[in-house]
């Protein structure tokens, strides 16, 4: 997702320089970093796949969720207290009360989004939680008193049009039901709960700029990674949701979603867009619902109909064309990551 969440998945930062492999490709050619690029979009797709397949093994969403966010945080936890132990220790306590709701915010949109893939087809969560940076735009509207530009509203209808073109392809996939039990089916809830992601990762994501002005981008992962992972813990608690007695594939999947699409994948286009312009990413991020798409045909036969191309292109057109002109004004290469 282009904007909106640049920082939804903590990369490695340390990767941004310290990566010999990458800094040794990046000697030897300058499509290093387009390389980079693909290697990152080619991982950062398959967190559906990973997460899909622990689903089938019998985990709830919500456990899927906080097993992602807590290996995440138990990842970050060694590098956040090497390099950035004293910046932790003098936050100030507004510091701390926006990171902690931060990080409420980013298990709302880990535990949507989750749950979506138990409802709806891949192709459909996918392409609506990818959604995030219109929503980033009404928050900003909203609360921030941010102007919304000609180029974000275009976006936004166009954004609109391809939500209700791909909810109605996911209703109607054996014939069209009456409106009662099209907003009753769990396609239609599935669909919900991805924009539901989106919002809540957009919420994520304003307070994060607010407060990557004065911390690192280390700091703040690490602090907004382990409440979502405390929070996502205390919820499958709550809801009687058992962490344990999976089978072996299932904790695969799981030490899989956190390696791979986060440490390889965002590692990748934190290097990768180290050395590119900042406006390739509204492009580039992009790739990552095309990528789960083409993933779920190959390995899930979750083939989508043309109705379904036919919104998700209209959605991807609509971010692209909302993300690309602030994308060049307000961006820096090295914070621009997907999710």
């Amino acid at each position: 997702m282009a904007q909106a969440l640049v920082i939804l998945v903590p990369p490695l930062h340390f990767c941004q320089v310290r990566c010999p492999i990458f800094a040794r490709a990046a000697r030897r050619t300058a499509g290093a970093p387009y390389f980079g690029i693909f290697i990152g979009i080619a991982a950062v797709s398959t967190a559906s796949l990973f997460i899909r397949y622990a689903q089938q093994g019998g985990a709830p969403s919500l456990v899927i969720a906080a097993y992602r966010l807590t290996l995440a945080s138990l990842l970050l936890a060694p590098l956040a207290a090497w390099r950035r132990r004293s910046e932790l220790g003098q936050l100030s306590r507004r510091h701390w009360a926006l990171a902690l709701v931060s990080g409420g915010f980013l298990a709302a949109h880990f535990a949507a989004w989750i749950s979506s893939l138990a409802f709806t087809s891949v192709a459909s969560s996918v392409v609506l939680v990818s959604t995030s940076p219109l929503f980033v735009a009404l928050v900003a509207a909203l609360a921030l008193r941010e102007r919304l530009t000609r180029t974000v509203l275009v976006g936004l209808a166009l954004t609109l049009a391809g939500a209700a073109v791909v909810a109605l392809s996911d209703a109607c996939a054996r014939g069209c039901p009456p409106w009662q039990t099209f907003v009753r089916g769990p396609a239609f809830g599935g669909d919900l709960l991805a924009l539901l992601g989106a919002a809540a990762g957009a919420v994520y994501f304003t307070i994060g700029r607010a407060l990557r002005a004065t911390m690192s981008l280390t700091a703040y992962v690490s602090l907004t990674y382990g409440t979502a992972a405390v929070g996502l813990l205390a919820a499958a608690w709550a809801a009687g949701l058992p962490m344990t007695g999976y089978a072996p594939q299932v904790y695969g999947w799981f030490v899989l979603l956190a390696l791979v699409p986060q440490l390889v994948g965002h590692s990748a286009f934190n290097w990768a867009l180290r050395y590119l312009p900042a406006t390739y990413v509204a492009v580039t991020v992009l790739g990552e619902p095309i990528g789960s798409i083409v993933l779920a045909v190959l390995l899930l036969g979750e083939v989508p109909s043309p109705l379904k191309l036919a919104g998700s292109a209209l959605i991807v057109a609509g971010i692209a064309v909302a993300s690309w002109r602030s994308a060049t004004i307000t961006s820096t290469p090295h914070e621009q990551i997907a999710s």
